[in-house]
């Protein structure tokens, strides 16, 4: 049974466990290993990080089929929030009916960057001559530093230079920078290693032939990775979109209003992408890979030509009925080395998603991020956002007030059916009535 035929929703935790070693996503161990929530060990932690105490749980649960340039996949996601695997779901299974996403990565390097300073501005002609001249020798330099990222088809790729800043203003900096291909790893060590090389180089020359004044401020990678980028798209049949007492089309044209109001309304703007977010960031998360530098990276982008604006954008053809979605991301992305290969879980989550590459998690991260502001579009501008929501937070509800196990559903429903404003105080009263009467039967 394929898993998208499966409600993993009415399902135990341990049922959704074993229905995923049956479709063959986990073995025996990773099934146990959940099943006894053996995440991130203390004494692996402790040598992690600094002045370790403990992990940190999150929820980890799944969307059960993306479909992506025709294959499927499963997505782990790690998140507390609780409509983000629900929307995320929905949104998958909207585009999935439709022949799914096409995504692909344009290019994917790592950029990183050397900073100088105290030098004259008649020297600015002359370093940027010393380095274009150079450019052969330096690559070359950066690739001896890695010889088995060379060796296994990555490396050094560009180099590039530029001026920023104004001296009468404050400082004028001279700045050079590596593009790096980092094959399947995340790359940030090996970029900082070049780095370093490239700058005590450049910094002993710069200093003898240019000007003894010259320093070097820092030398590391940038999260703004615009030489890394992958784009993923699809198209929705818009009678599919129905909701909210309005018809599909209706709906369709709304979305698409809204995509627009994202482009131009800074505050608009923010929280679509934070809709974004929400599944990029629970992805990532989840395969061990850097989501604060992926956070940044994006919101970067989203801003590139001065102006904050919606990362994914929509277009409604009403003769076709058709709805286009389309986004574009800088992404760097690692499926070994650094904390991916340290931690448990991390390896678990990848297997779910079939062990991709670096390039194909980029593409499956993509589009992730459109069928999340899909189900986050269509409620907004159909049911209204607090439709949804609501239901989720009465569960939350519930749990605070110490629902436990069947309780939580029931309790949920309860709430969600009363006739007065929903508060602690009645969740509490509802649980102690529904407990009363529990006792009563036996």
């Amino acid at each position: 049974m394929s898993s998208k035929r499966i409600n993993y929703s009415k399902l135990s935790r341990e049922d959704r466990i074993q229905s995923l070693v049956q479709l063959g996503y986990l073995n025996a161990d990773q099934a146990q290993s959940l099943i006894n929530n053996q995440g991130l060990s203390a004494q692996l932690a402790d040598q992690m990080i600094e002045n370790a105490v403990g992990s940190y749980g999150l929820p980890l649960g799944f969307v059960p089929q993306l479909i992506v340039n025709h294959q499927d996949y499963l997505i782990p996601m790690a998140t507390e929030e609780a409509s983000v695997i629900a929307a995320a779901s929905f949104g998958s299974q909207i585009i999935n009916r439709n022949g799914g996403c096409q995504a692909e990565v344009t290019q994917s390097l790592l950029t990183g960057q050397i900073a100088f300073y105290g030098f004259d501005p008649q020297d600015e002609d002359r370093l940027t001559e010393f380095v274009n001249q150079d450019q052969d020798r330096l690559l070359a330099l950066a690739n001896q530093v890695k010889p088995s990222l060379l060796a296994r088809g990555g490396g050094a790729r560009h180099i590039y230079t530029t001026f920023k800043g104004e001296a009468s203003q404050g400082t004028r900096f001279f700045i050079l920078y590596l593009d790096l291909d980092s094959q399947e790893a995340m790359g940030a060590n090996t970029m900082n290693t070049i780095l370093e090389v490239l700058k005590d180089e450049l910094v002993a020359r710069f200093q003898d032939q240019i000007n003894p004044e010259i320093q070097a401020l820092m030398a590391i990678l940038s999260n703004y990775s615009p030489q890394s980028l992958v784009t993923a798209s699809c198209q929705i049949k818009g009678r599919q979109l129905k909701g909210g007492g309005l018809k599909g089309g209706q709906v369709a044209q709304r979305i698409a209003l809204a995509s627009q109001l994202a482009q131009v309304d800074r505050y608009r703007a923010t929280t679509h992408n934070k809709g974004i977010m929400n599944g990029i960031d629970a992805l990532v998360l989840a395969t061990g890979n850097d989501w604060r530098a992926v956070e940044a990276g994006i919101h970067a982008y989203a801003s590139q030509d001065g102006h904050y604006r919606g990362l994914a954008q929509w277009s409604y053809d009403g003769e076709a009925d058709l709805l286009t979605g389309q986004i574009t991301l800088p992404l760097t992305l690692g499926t070994v080395g650094g904390s991916i290969a340290n931690h448990p879980q991390a390896q678990i989550n990848l297997d779910l998603l079939g062990r991709p590459t670096s390039q194909e998690l980029m593409m499956v991260v993509a589009g992730l991020a459109l069928a999340q502001n899909l189900a986050a579009l269509r409620a907004l501008v159909a049911e209204g956002i607090q439709a949804g929501h609501m239901s989720l937070q009465y569960r939350n509800l519930a749990l605070q007030v110490g629902a436990q196990d069947q309780e939580v559903a029931e309790l949920a429903q309860a709430l969600k059916d009363s006739q007065i404003p929903v508060s602690q105080d009645l969740a509490r009263q509802i649980l102690a009535d529904m407990r009363a009467k529990q006792e009563d039967k036996s």
